[in-house]
């Protein structure tokens, strides 16, 4: 636990990759530095995202190869080290889908990435837009997209197909001690449910008590119902103990220190209340970000995969600035409103 915050602090590997390629013994080398670098930088632990396999790939296979790359990061000394997970659901692995043999194969992808989870990182957190498909935005018939009031219609019978799914799934995760966070994500990216009232709506609508929400600050910025309506949903899932994990992310979703990261939200609203660890995320201008979020801004460099740039920062100057300001702005008295 991070001394001067007293909770958990975790970095996100999307600075370095969206694949940790386990099969790669050479890239797990670089993923060790990266860990051994950054823990002793003082972080906690670390988001990593679990990539897609091609859908011939037995769901087991992957998981062995997880277990493979924990046992590789243990024998390096970093058995001690925490993971969450972050996972998106796909096209063919659409547990909103109206064919139950597909909603099928959706939770059996599911299970999968929480014996993942759960062979990482323990007792741990599976978050990510893993609800509808992240990206994937419907159309009409005539290949017309589906916008507005005519979209929220066309989803809601998506996400009463999906809760059946999604009270297996919840029940079996808490049977390995892994905790299901929602993370919604802006409309731009992808479809419902893009605020935390939307991820609050469906969960309630589940049988099984439990099953929770991430709040990203990023997210809150760009796609929110404002201040006030974000306050109560944040009481909300308090009172319902949904609220598993916070992301710290910029707007722009680069370097987080002097960026429009709107603090006084985390000091008013989430600090009083909650206990859960803080993810710092930063979306490198690496493959696939650069192209799906159409980033103009350089790449930080990244030691060990890329060639130093003089005078730029590279990934862990970003990292220790952030977990820097983080502290800053969490311990200290406010200074006023900032943003």
């Amino acid at each position: 636990m991070n001394a001067a915050l007293g909770r958990d602090v975790y970095f996100s590997f999307f600075m370095f990759t969206a694949d940790l390629r386990p099969l790669d013994t050479q890239y797990t080398r670089v993923l060790i530095d990266h860990l051994e670098t950054l823990t002793d930088m003082g972080y906690d632990g670390f988001d990593v995202h679990i990539a897609a396999q091609p859908t011939t790939v037995d769901h087991k296979l992957k998981v062995d190869r997880y277990i493979g790359l924990k046992k590789e990061f243990d024998k390096a000394g970093l058995g001690a080290v925490k993971f969450t997970t972050n996972v998106g659901t796909t096209r063919t692995f659409d547990p909103t889908s109206p064919y139950e043999e597909q909603r099928r194969q959706a939770l059996s992808y599911l299970k999968s990435r929480v014996d993942i989870t759960r062979v990482l990182g323990g007792d741990s957190i599976m978050s990510g837009p893993f609800i509808y498909p992240y990206g994937v935005f419907p159309v009409t018939d005539t290949d017309e997209p589906i916008w507005s009031d005519a979209l929220q219609d066309w989803i809601k019978p998506r996400f009463d197909a999906a809760r059946s799914v999604f009270e297996e799934l919840v029940e079996y995760a808490a049977a390995r001690e892994v905790r299901l966070a929602v993370e919604p994500v802006k409309s731009w990216e992808t479809p419902p449910p893009n605020m935390v009232s939307e991820v609050l709506d469906f969960l309630e609508g589940l049988e099984h008590p439990q099953g929770g929400v991430t709040i990203d600050t990023a997210q809150v910025v760009m796609e929110s119902q404002g201040p006030s309506v974000f306050k109560k949903n944040v009481a909300r899932a308090m009172r319902q103990n949904r609220l598993y994990y916070v992301h710290i992310s910029a707007p722009d979703r680069g370097a987080v220190k002097d960026s429009w990261i709107p603090w006084d939200i985390i000091s008013d609203e989430i600090e009083p209340v909650y206990r859960g660890p803080y993810l710092i995320e930063v979306f490198n201008a690496i493959p696939p970000f650069d192209s799906s979020m159409r980033m103009a801004r350089r790449r930080f460099w990244r030691p060990g995969e890329d060639d130093p740039v003089p005078g730029r920062d590279s990934a862990y100057d970003v990292a220790k600035a952030a977990l820097e300001e983080l502290r800053e702005r969490t311990t200290q008295p406010r200074r006023g409103l900032e943003c």
